[in-house]
């Protein structure tokens, strides 16, 4: 089965990448993860995953459940780059488990940052279903388990900046031409306004590589789930259609200067030797962007928002059989983009 990653199929005016919705939840039984006992612990994950079985038996694909300490380091490393692990659940010493389907499309991390984490992520924009099954699962989870919850203030969560809804809609888009233009940090600075935070995927301003931008909700209390989306969503069309203005100007005037830095990014990547990560998010956005302007198409189907994923470090390694110096990384990555880009052909 192919991962929802690998389903990202990018078209021309829109500009959408990804979406995801993250639920989080408390049993009101146990005491919030930080302070519970290691045995207190044991107890409540091994009851929930119990309760959780039929759960996983009713998804359309397989899920595999397991302790995080039956992962090996470089694969829970490898999952923190494909956002299906926080960097501050890698960090627990106390038993966690994870529910995760077939496609990475569903996972469920149970005694993480709280006692549950619920998330739905799918290629491209499909927020109302995302939203759908996951109020559905929910709503399952309530019954197998009474929730601390409060009647005036809602989900409590380990966070502060999480009680209330507890749920965070996320929404990639992938912008190379909006966040080089003088008008994007007076973009930036509206978002606050409105209620919703934009980062960076790899890195922030200047050190900002891939030009992916992640787009969520800034707040969790005193507004409604639906109230959520809708923001979310509205303030993502608006950065989508500011980017297809700036992209269809510079194809009517700069056609040759757009195919032939396509072509330039692609001959890099698919001749390097040595390919460092910047280089290599830097020149797979000119070439995603090509291929989504209609300049290009690759021989074979190919997502190439997945190449963002497999070129990670943790990816690269945990995709090896045997032993990897990080010396040689940068040749590992140059090898994996050698063997998996297909031929690119002008349109």
């Amino acid at each position: 089965m192919l991962k929802w990653y690998e389903q990202v199929r990018m078209e021309s005016g829109k500009y959408f990448v990804s979406n995801r919705i993250r639920l989080a939840r408390n049993w009101a039984e146990y005491h919030f993860p930080r302070r519970l006992r290691n045995e207190e612990a044991n107890e409540m994950v091994q009851r929930m995953r119990d309760a959780l079985q039929e759960l996983a038996m009713q998804q359309q694909e397989n899920v595999n459940d397991c302790l995080l300490t039956e992962i090996s380091e470089i694969r829970r490393m490898a999952m923190r780059e494909r956002r299906v692990l926080s960097a501050s659940i890698l960090e627990r010493k106390a038993p966690v488990a994870l529910f995760l389907s077939e496609s990475e499309s569903l996972s469920l991390v149970l005694n993480g940052d709280d006692h549950i984490r619920l998330q739905l992520m799918s290629p491209n924009l499909h927020m109302k279903e995302l939203y759908e099954n996951i109020n559905r699962l929910d709503d399952y989870m309530n019954r197998q388990f009474e929730y601390a919850f409060d009647p005036h203030y809602g989900y409590l969560t380990s966070f502060p900046t999480n009680v209330g809804t507890g749920m965070r809609a996320n929404i990639v888009l992938h912008l190379p031409m909006l966040s080089q233009s003088k008008q994007f940090s007076k973009i930036l600075e509206s978002m606050g306004q409105i209620g919703v935070n934009i980062r960076g995927v790899y890195g922030d301003g200047k050190e900002n590589h891939g030009d992916l931008f992640d787009l969520s909700n800034a707040r969790t209390l005193g507004v409604s789930e639906e109230e959520i989306m809708a923001l979310v969503q509205k303030t993502a069309m608006r950065l989508n259609n500011e980017e297809e203005k700036i992209r269809v100007h510079s194809i009517e005037r700069h056609r040759l200067a757009r195919v032939d830095s396509m072509f330039r990014a692609y001959g890099f990547l698919k001749y390097a030797r040595r390919v460092t990560i910047r280089e290599a998010l830097h020149n797979l956005s000119a070439v995603m962007a090509g291929i989504t302007d209609g300049l290009a198409k690759t021989e074979q189907d190919i997502s190439i928002y997945a190449l963002y994923l497999g070129v990670q470090p943790s990816n690269l390694i945990a995709a090896e059989k045997g032993p990897v110096d990080r010396e040689q990384i940068d040749v590992l990555r140059a090898n994996y983009l050698r063997r998996v880009l297909p031929e690119l052909l002008e349109r």
